[in-house]
């Protein structure tokens, strides 16, 4: 796909990234002159320097040509113009933009993303992202990431193995029928700074993060067999008070309205201000590394600690110092990725990416397939993906056995009506199914041959 992006920051430069790895023509606009050569010498794009939401800019960059633009600079206002020039002058099929402000994200307004209004195919928010993901891993103990496929049926949870519970040195192949009452599918496991799509010898070992696909009335087994007692958070820790440590707090309040919420916020001008915000969030006023306010915050008997600041290495350290003073759970937003590889190692039990979910929300449209859902697992580990299998996609009437699939690339369920399927080698796809797959880098190109939605089907 010929793609351009508008924006090579933090969230613009992990999308290049990405894309210009698949095989994509990626063009970036920015106004700065070293994050265009930033980027052009660290990544195989083309760079232009100028103002994302000019004409005149956009079509030196090709934008004629281009199937998708994708606009993510810090200013909303220049997103949304840049995607109707797209539209309304060189009717650009897809259109995404970034935007960040609470008005134009509240539902009320959203008739306002259309093609008689501002025509955005899709409108991504990675604060509200965070905050939604965050959100999710409060229902489920243990949990480090929780996310819904074929309409919240079946479940992607990745969960941490910790003790010496039953599950560890037990090949996989044989947990089915030692724990019948489980029904899930091990997708993917990260062992130290390594991870594997396994196979029915592997073993799960104390310490591995593991990603589950589970059906939602089996969710209590899973949490039960790994050690983890069914009891959702009572008490939350909230530490940084911008946009996203804001929209969590909105979130929590409104999907968990026994939980108890406290925020920490730095500045106290913007501490004031979310305080106004909130309906029943205590918010202090304090420094997230100050041990006299975190006491004061009760760090000691809370559940979950959720460390949010804009800057990754004070969310880093809070974490750390949460755990030691008695937090139950700690996670840090990342978002640098030199960071990544060492948070598990030094005791952290969760990290937050945002880029990975901006990469997810996107994802979706640049998959080519009947594409439902997409997610990015952190570190650019693989992706996660809900395909329907259509009239004229090349697995049809086989079995899983028959698919001839690389090992980068395995099925974990399958929905075929109201039925969820944990598929075997005798599993044979059918029209319609929907199809939860993992695969990882290598085995992308062979996945899109498998799921492609060719032109006789229409």
């Amino acid at each position: 796909m010929k793609i351009i992006v508008c924006g090579g920051g933090q969230v613009g430069f992990s999308i290049i990234r990405y894309l210009s790895t698949h095989d994509n023509d990626v063009t970036v606009i920015d106004q700065s002159e070293e994050v265009i050569n930033r980027i052009s010498r660290s990544l195989d794009v083309r760079g232009m320097l100028g103002f994302a939401s000019h004409p005149d800019v956009l079509a030196r960059a090709g934008i004629a040509e281009a199937d998708m633009i994708i606009a993510v600079t810090f200013s909303d206002e220049v997103n949304m113009i840049a995607c109707q020039i797209a539209h309304s002058l060189f009717n650009v099929p897809l259109k995404i933009a970034r935007v960040r402000s609470k008005s134009y994200l509240s539902p009320e307004w959203s008739s306002l993303y259309n093609s008689d209004n501002m025509p955005i195919d899709l409108v991504i928010s990675p604060e509200l992202e965070v905050a939604r993901t965050i959100s999710r891993t409060l229902e489920i103990p243990g949990a480090f990431e929780v996310v819904p496929f074929a309409d919240e049926t079946i479940q992607l949870v990745g969960i941490r193995c910790k003790g010496k519970i039953p599950l560890l040195n037990t090949p996989l192949r044989l947990l089915g029928s030692l724990f019948p009452e489980l029904g899930w599918s091990v997708l993917f496991i990260v062992r130290g700074d390594a991870g594997f799509i396994p196979t029915g010898t592997d073993q799960l070992q104390e310490g591995d993060e593991v990603y589950l696909l589970i059906p939602q009335e089996k969710l209590h087994y899973a949490i039960g067999a790994f050690g983890f007692v069914e009891q959702k958070a009572q008490r939350l820790l909230i530490l940084g008070g911008g946009n996203v440590g804001l929209f969590l707090a909105e979130e929590v309040e409104a999907q968990h309205p026994s939980l108890s919420i406290m925020l920490v916020e730095n500045d106290k001008d913007r501490a004031s201000y979310v305080a106004n915000q909130l309906s029943r969030t205590i918010v202090l006023h304090g420094d997230a590394l100050d041990r006299e306010i975190l006491r004061e915050a009760n760090v000691k008997i809370t559940d979950k600690v959720v460390a949010i600041t804009a800057d990754d290495k004070v969310n880093l350290l809070a974490s750390l110092l949460t755990k030691r003073m008695g937090a139950a759970q700690a996670m840090a937003l990342i978002n640098s990725s030199s960071y990544s590889n060492i948070v598990n190692s030094l005791g952290v039990d969760s990290v937050i990416s945002p880029q990975s979910l901006t990469a997810s929300s996107i994802l979706q449209y640049v998959r080519k397939g009947r594409i439902r859902n997409v997610h990015s697992l952190r570190d650019g580990f693989g992706e996660i993906i809900e395909a329907e299998a259509v009239g004229t996609s090349n697995v049809l009437g086989k079995t899983i056995g028959e698919i001839n699939m690389p090992r980068s690339l395995m099925i974990g369920a399958i929905i075929r009506d109201d039925q969820i399927l944990i598929p075997r080698e005798d599993t044979v796809i059918k029209v319609h199914d929907r199809v939860i797959l993992i695969v990882t880098g290598p085995a992308i190109k062979r996945f899109e041959k498998l799921f492609a939605v060719r032109l006789e089907y229409f």
